[in-house]
Protein backbone atom coordinates (compact mmCIF):
# COMPACT_ATOMS: atom_id res chain seq x y z
CA UNK A 1 0.00 0.00 0.00
CA UNK A 2 3.10 2.48 1.11
CA UNK A 3 4.81 1.28 -2.53
CA UNK A 4 1.51 2.05 -4.60
CA UNK A 5 1.24 5.87 -2.35
CA UNK A 6 4.63 6.67 -3.04
CA UNK A 7 4.04 5.46 -7.02
CA UNK A 8 1.09 7.64 -7.19
CA UNK A 9 2.95 10.81 -5.17
CA UNK A 10 5.73 10.50 -7.86
CA UNK A 11 3.89 10.24 -10.85
CA UNK A 12 1.96 13.51 -9.82
CA UNK A 13 5.05 15.50 -9.31
CA UNK A 14 6.20 14.47 -12.37
CA UNK A 15 3.26 15.58 -14.25
CA UNK A 16 3.11 18.58 -12.27
CA UNK A 17 6.66 19.61 -13.15
CA UNK A 18 5.60 18.76 -16.64
CA UNK A 19 2.77 21.17 -17.07
CA UNK A 20 4.96 23.87 -15.22
CA UNK A 21 8.00 23.21 -17.73
CA UNK A 22 6.25 23.38 -21.13
CA UNK A 23 3.37 26.07 -20.01
CA UNK A 24 5.10 29.21 -18.71
CA UNK A 25 5.70 31.92 -19.00
CA UNK A 26 5.06 33.14 -22.50
CA UNK A 27 2.42 30.52 -24.30
CA UNK A 28 0.65 29.28 -21.02
CA UNK A 29 -2.67 29.81 -21.99
CA UNK A 30 -2.04 27.95 -25.25
CA UNK A 31 0.12 25.43 -23.89
CA UNK A 32 -2.93 24.56 -21.04
CA UNK A 33 -5.72 24.26 -23.90
CA UNK A 34 -3.34 21.94 -26.22
CA UNK A 35 -3.08 19.53 -22.76
CA UNK A 36 -6.58 19.46 -21.98
CA UNK A 37 -8.06 19.20 -25.69
CA UNK A 38 -4.87 16.61 -26.48
CA UNK A 39 -5.98 14.06 -23.68
CA UNK A 40 -2.82 14.63 -21.08
CA UNK A 41 -5.58 15.69 -18.96
CA UNK A 42 -8.26 12.88 -18.60
CA UNK A 43 -11.07 14.28 -16.12
CA UNK A 44 -13.43 16.99 -16.88
CA UNK A 45 -13.15 18.81 -13.41
CA UNK A 46 -9.64 18.65 -14.04
CA UNK A 47 -10.10 20.13 -17.90
CA UNK A 48 -11.98 22.90 -16.40
CA UNK A 49 -10.00 23.78 -13.23
CA UNK A 50 -6.99 23.67 -15.59
CA UNK A 51 -8.91 25.94 -17.75
CA UNK A 52 -9.77 28.47 -15.43
CA UNK A 53 -6.21 29.09 -13.69
CA UNK A 54 -5.06 29.92 -18.02
CA UNK A 55 -7.80 32.09 -18.37
CA UNK A 56 -7.06 33.63 -14.71
CA UNK A 57 -3.24 34.05 -15.69
CA UNK A 58 -3.73 35.21 -19.16
CA UNK A 59 -5.56 38.20 -17.46
CA UNK A 60 -2.90 38.74 -15.08
CA UNK A 61 0.14 38.99 -17.26
CA UNK A 62 -2.45 41.19 -20.23
CA UNK A 63 -2.57 43.50 -17.22
CA UNK A 64 0.64 43.93 -16.05
CA UNK A 65 1.39 45.41 -19.63
CA UNK A 66 -1.01 48.44 -19.02
CA UNK A 67 -0.16 51.75 -17.32
CA UNK A 68 -1.68 51.46 -14.02
CA UNK A 69 -0.07 55.29 -12.61
CA UNK A 70 0.21 58.54 -14.53
CA UNK A 71 -0.93 61.59 -14.56
CA UNK A 72 -2.89 64.19 -16.40
CA UNK A 73 -1.93 67.77 -17.21
CA UNK A 74 -3.88 71.09 -18.35
CA UNK A 75 -2.38 75.15 -18.61
CA UNK A 76 -1.72 77.96 -20.41
CA UNK A 77 0.85 77.60 -22.95
CA UNK A 78 3.25 80.67 -24.44
CA UNK A 79 4.44 79.73 -28.35
CA UNK A 80 6.85 81.52 -30.19
CA UNK A 81 6.72 80.35 -33.75
CA UNK A 82 8.21 81.93 -37.13
CA UNK A 83 5.40 80.32 -39.12
CA UNK A 84 5.54 84.58 -40.52
CA UNK A 85 8.09 85.56 -43.15
CA UNK A 86 8.13 88.77 -41.37
CA UNK A 87 9.56 87.88 -37.79
CA UNK A 88 8.30 85.55 -35.50
CA UNK A 89 5.02 85.53 -33.93
CA UNK A 90 3.85 85.69 -30.08
CA UNK A 91 0.73 83.22 -29.42
CA UNK A 92 -1.10 82.21 -26.43
CA UNK A 93 -3.45 79.11 -25.87
CA UNK A 94 -3.62 75.84 -23.64
CA UNK A 95 -1.98 72.53 -23.60
CA UNK A 96 -3.48 69.47 -21.66
CA UNK A 97 -1.19 65.75 -22.12
CA UNK A 98 -1.38 62.59 -20.13
CA UNK A 99 0.92 60.23 -19.24
CA UNK A 100 1.04 56.44 -18.42
CA UNK A 101 3.97 55.17 -16.36
CA UNK A 102 5.14 51.97 -17.69
CA UNK A 103 7.65 51.77 -15.01
CA UNK A 104 8.14 54.72 -12.13
CA UNK A 105 10.84 56.19 -13.80
CA UNK A 106 9.56 56.01 -17.43
CA UNK A 107 6.46 56.77 -19.30
CA UNK A 108 4.46 57.27 -22.40
CA UNK A 109 2.84 61.06 -23.22
CA UNK A 110 0.29 62.13 -25.65
CA UNK A 111 0.21 65.79 -25.60
CA UNK A 112 -2.05 68.47 -27.23
CA UNK A 113 -1.94 72.09 -27.76
CA UNK A 114 -3.84 74.90 -29.47
CA UNK A 115 -2.40 78.50 -30.06
CA UNK A 116 -4.14 81.51 -31.12
CA UNK A 117 -2.45 85.49 -32.48
CA UNK A 118 -1.89 87.83 -34.83
CA UNK A 119 0.75 88.61 -37.17
CA UNK A 120 1.99 90.39 -39.91
CA UNK A 121 2.54 87.96 -43.17
CA UNK A 122 4.68 89.18 -46.58
CA UNK A 123 3.25 88.90 -48.83
CA UNK A 124 4.18 89.64 -53.07
CA UNK A 125 2.78 93.01 -54.34
CA UNK A 126 1.57 92.97 -58.21
CA UNK A 127 4.28 94.95 -60.71
CA UNK A 128 4.60 98.71 -60.79
CA UNK A 129 2.28 98.93 -57.50
CA UNK A 130 3.88 100.47 -54.19
CA UNK A 131 2.48 98.42 -51.06
CA UNK A 132 3.73 97.45 -47.91
CA UNK A 133 4.35 93.53 -48.94
CA UNK A 134 2.54 93.05 -45.69
CA UNK A 135 -0.96 92.10 -44.65
CA UNK A 136 -2.07 91.51 -41.03
CA UNK A 137 -3.80 88.17 -40.49
CA UNK A 138 -5.03 86.02 -37.16
CA UNK A 139 -3.12 81.94 -37.12
CA UNK A 140 -4.32 79.19 -35.31
CA UNK A 141 -1.88 76.31 -34.22
CA UNK A 142 -2.33 72.64 -32.98
CA UNK A 143 -0.24 70.08 -32.10
CA UNK A 144 -0.92 66.91 -31.33
CA UNK A 145 2.60 64.69 -29.95
CA UNK A 146 2.95 61.19 -28.91
CA UNK A 147 6.58 59.72 -27.13
CA UNK A 148 8.26 58.94 -23.86
CA UNK A 149 9.05 60.90 -21.23
CA UNK A 150 11.37 59.92 -18.12
CA UNK A 151 11.70 61.25 -14.48
CA UNK A 152 12.92 61.10 -11.08
CA UNK A 153 11.46 62.15 -7.84
CA UNK A 154 13.61 64.35 -5.22
CA UNK A 155 11.18 65.03 -2.61
CA UNK A 156 8.76 67.89 -3.51
CA UNK A 157 10.10 68.03 -7.08
CA UNK A 158 9.99 66.05 -9.99
CA UNK A 159 12.21 66.95 -12.97
CA UNK A 160 12.03 65.17 -16.33
CA UNK A 161 12.79 65.25 -20.19
CA UNK A 162 10.81 64.36 -22.89
CA UNK A 163 10.85 63.52 -26.87
CA UNK A 164 7.67 63.75 -28.55
CA UNK A 165 7.09 63.09 -32.20
CA UNK A 166 3.68 63.47 -34.09
CA UNK A 167 1.73 66.00 -36.35
CA UNK A 168 0.79 69.76 -36.19
CA UNK A 169 -2.02 71.89 -38.74
CA UNK A 170 -1.83 75.58 -39.00
CA UNK A 171 -4.90 77.88 -39.97
CA UNK A 172 -4.17 81.03 -41.25
CA UNK A 173 -6.91 83.58 -42.46
CA UNK A 174 -6.86 87.05 -44.98
CA UNK A 175 -6.72 83.77 -47.97
CA UNK A 176 -3.38 82.34 -46.54
CA UNK A 177 -5.04 78.89 -45.97
CA UNK A 178 -3.87 75.90 -43.78
CA UNK A 179 -1.42 73.30 -43.73
CA UNK A 180 -0.81 70.03 -41.74
CA UNK A 181 2.92 69.25 -41.38
CA UNK A 182 4.75 66.51 -39.16
CA UNK A 183 6.26 67.73 -35.81
CA UNK A 184 8.68 66.65 -33.20
CA UNK A 185 9.12 68.47 -29.68
CA UNK A 186 12.49 68.18 -27.08
CA UNK A 187 12.00 69.48 -23.66
CA UNK A 188 11.20 69.07 -20.40
CA UNK A 189 9.96 70.28 -16.90
CA UNK A 190 9.77 70.32 -13.75
CA UNK A 191 6.51 69.43 -11.24
CA UNK A 192 6.59 70.11 -7.99
CA UNK A 193 4.30 68.29 -5.62
CA UNK A 194 1.64 70.21 -3.86
CA UNK A 195 -0.45 67.38 -2.15
CA UNK A 196 0.04 63.97 -2.44
CA UNK A 197 -2.31 63.88 -5.90
CA UNK A 198 -1.84 67.49 -7.00
CA UNK A 199 1.72 69.00 -8.52
CA UNK A 200 2.29 72.19 -10.03
CA UNK A 201 4.03 71.84 -13.67
CA UNK A 202 6.60 74.46 -15.25
CA UNK A 203 7.38 72.98 -19.18
CA UNK A 204 9.49 74.41 -21.35
CA UNK A 205 9.84 72.22 -25.62
CA UNK A 206 11.67 73.43 -28.33
CA UNK A 207 9.09 72.10 -31.48
CA UNK A 208 9.89 72.12 -35.48
CA UNK A 209 7.28 72.22 -37.88
CA UNK A 210 7.50 72.23 -41.74
CA UNK A 211 4.41 74.25 -42.92
CA UNK A 212 4.12 75.67 -46.25
CA UNK A 213 7.29 74.31 -47.47
CA UNK A 214 9.54 75.88 -44.79
CA UNK A 215 11.11 74.76 -41.26
CA UNK A 216 9.50 76.63 -38.15
CA UNK A 217 11.72 76.53 -35.00
CA UNK A 218 9.35 77.25 -32.45
CA UNK A 219 9.49 77.74 -28.26
CA UNK A 220 6.42 76.03 -26.28
CA UNK A 221 6.47 77.17 -22.55
CA UNK A 222 3.55 75.81 -20.11
CA UNK A 223 2.61 75.49 -17.05
CA UNK A 224 -0.26 74.33 -14.92
CA UNK A 225 -2.08 71.83 -12.99
CA UNK A 226 -1.47 68.22 -12.38
CA UNK A 227 -3.82 65.27 -11.37
CA UNK A 228 -1.45 62.16 -10.59
CA UNK A 229 -3.39 58.97 -10.26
Amino acid sequence: MQRKTSLALSRGRSRSLWLTNLCFPASSLRCIIHTCWKGEVKSRHAKAGLLAFGLLLFAGLASAQVPTHGNVFFGYSYYNTDVTSVGSANTNGWEGSLEGKIIPWFGMVADFDSHYGSQNFRVACPAGVDCTGTVYANLTEHNFLFGPRVSVALGKFRPFAEALFGGAHVNVNNGFGSDTSFATALGGGLDYKIIRPVAWRFQGDYVQTRFFGATQNNVRLSTGIVFRF
